[in-house]
């Protein structure tokens, strides 16, 4: 869950003059076309939640500027939906969740909230139905890249924790900003976030709900690229269309057998007996194959095109 209404404070003033002009001017929340460039038609007005499809690559975008965002039950749903939709297509390989108008997400709209619990509709058993921010309860089985500008905040990060990677601009902030009212983190927070950063720096975050910068994010590890600002959703796509660009069997199998490692096995051996199982059968489908790519010359040197 988290924060749609942050109070003014001494960054807020530093970046929204720049911010506005920038939402006028570059990708920021556009559909886009192919190798990250950037179409001329505007999001479909009245959808929370825009998507794009080009090639093996999804653009997922939050459709709410006017409140920096923030993801109300309508917009949870269809984060849900169309992120499910992307697990289930053959035809996709990689998506790329982003905020349209220059924020990525300020959390949960706490004006729905503010009307009483009732209104988010949550189920206690995690299993059945979306979590309050909509997807955040899913095991992709599919890389997901998060572009993230402005704010990443409260639930917002959480949103961000579910991707794979993130891309960040130089003047995105990020931080548990709900810790102020007593909303909890209850769409992943808590889980994702040590594992990701390790626990100290994770408490850090989690206690004193401080804005974080997109350079200490990146010292952190909680970023894994550091972009100008404007360009995070452009080099979140080309970075999905290199990824989408590998033989697909092998990259989801290691990417899923690290999410096992990380976060279901008992065990060394177990974690090692996982590895092997998705990973013997790709031998024959991509291995062998690739391999009769670099006998011919293909890739030498450590080159990727």
């Amino acid at each position: 869950m988290a924060l749609s209404s942050c109070r003014a404070s001494v960054f807020i003033v530093r970046t929204a003059v720049a911010r506005c002009e920038r939402w006028r001017l570059t990708v920021a929340g556009k559909p886009f076309c192919s190798r990250g460039s950037v179409s001329n038609e505007g999001p479909a007005t009245g959808q929370t939640v825009v998507t794009e499809k080009n090639g093996p690559v999804v653009t997922v975008g939050i459709n709410r500027p006017e409140v920096r965002n923030a993801v109300n039950q309508e917009t949870a749903q269809s984060l849900a939906k169309e992120l499910s939709a992307f697990d289930r297509d053959d035809t996709l390989s990689v998506a790329v969740l982003h905020g349209i108008g220059g924020h990525f997400c300020a959390g949960y709209d706490l004006k729905e909230l503010s009307q009483g619990s009732a209104s988010l509709k949550l189920k206690q058993d995690v299993t059945q139905g979306p979590a309050p921010m909509g997807p955040s309860r899913l095991r992709l089985s599919k890389p997901l890249i998060a572009a993230v500008s402005g704010y990443a905040v409260a639930g917002g990060l959480e949103l961000a924790l579910l991707a794979d990677l993130r891309v960040v601009e130089e003047s995105a902030i990020m931080g548990v900003f709900c810790r102020r009212f007593g909303v909890p983190l209850i769409d992943g927070g808590t889980v994702r976030l040590p594992q990701l950063i390790g626990l100290s720096r994770a408490l850090d975050l989690i206690m004193t709900g401080r804005p974080v910068g997109a350079q200490e994010a990146l010292a952190f590890g909680l970023a894994n690229k550091v972009v100008p600002d404007g360009q995070a959703l452009q080099a979140a796509v080309e970075l999905a269309e290199q990824i989408s660009s590998f033989p697909q069997l092998c990259l989801r199998a290691d990417r899923n057998s690290a999410y096992h490692a990380t976060f279901d096995s008992t065990s060394f051996t177990q974690a090692m007996q996982y590895e092997t199982d998705r990973g013997l059968p790709v031998i024959t489908a991509e291995s062998v194959p690739g391999a009769t790519r670099f006998s011919s010359g293909v890739g030498r040197g450590g080159k990727f095109s």
